[in-house]
């Protein structure tokens, strides 16, 4: 897991896990995040300039590696990487990177599922946004809430 202000190499980060799992992996599944042009869910709609992510460090890192080990204690699981950045953003850039392994695809897409949810929810990040409209701040969305809702049902 990583915390970092520059953009990341998907296909690096690929091979170095295809690398670590060798013949064990059965499946790799690979969620990429992107800032959005609009917000039209948790923000006003406008058209966004720039999206800016703040974090505590320590705190930030030690919340992610609390998601990643629910996911290891829920599914198995044994390679996952999280790559979430911040600072400040443009709309198409990528801000954050789920990445797990498996022996199988279900149990690797549940864990992928599980953790961006969490991330939404759980992790020590503050969002701030620059649009049209203004500045502001956003927070969780009704949808991520009830999403992080029912993986605790389950």
């Amino acid at each position: 897991m990583v915390i970092q202000q520059h953009d990341f190499d998907v296909a690096k980060i690929y091979d170095t896990m295809r690398n670590q799992a060798g013949s064990d992996a059965g499946a790799i599944v690979t969620f990429v995040g992107l800032v959005r042009d609009r917000n039209a869910i948790a923000g006003d709609g406008s058209t966004v300039s720039t999206l800016t992510l703040e974090h505590y460090p320590g705190m930030t890192e030690k919340s992610i590696a609390s998601i990643i080990d629910e996911a290891q204690q829920r599914w198995p699981v044994p390679w996952v990487n999280v790559v979430h950045r911040v600072g400040e953003m443009q709309p198409s850039e990528q801000i954050v990177l789920v990445m797990v392994g498996s022996a199988h695809r279900d149990a690797a897409f549940a864990a992928a599922e599980f953790i961006m949810d969490y991330l939404k929810t759980k992790a020590v990040l503050w969002k701030r946004e620059l649009s049209e409209a203004g500045e502001r701040w956003l927070e969780s969305t009704d949808q991520d809430a009830e999403r992080s809702k029912n993986w605790q049902q389950n």
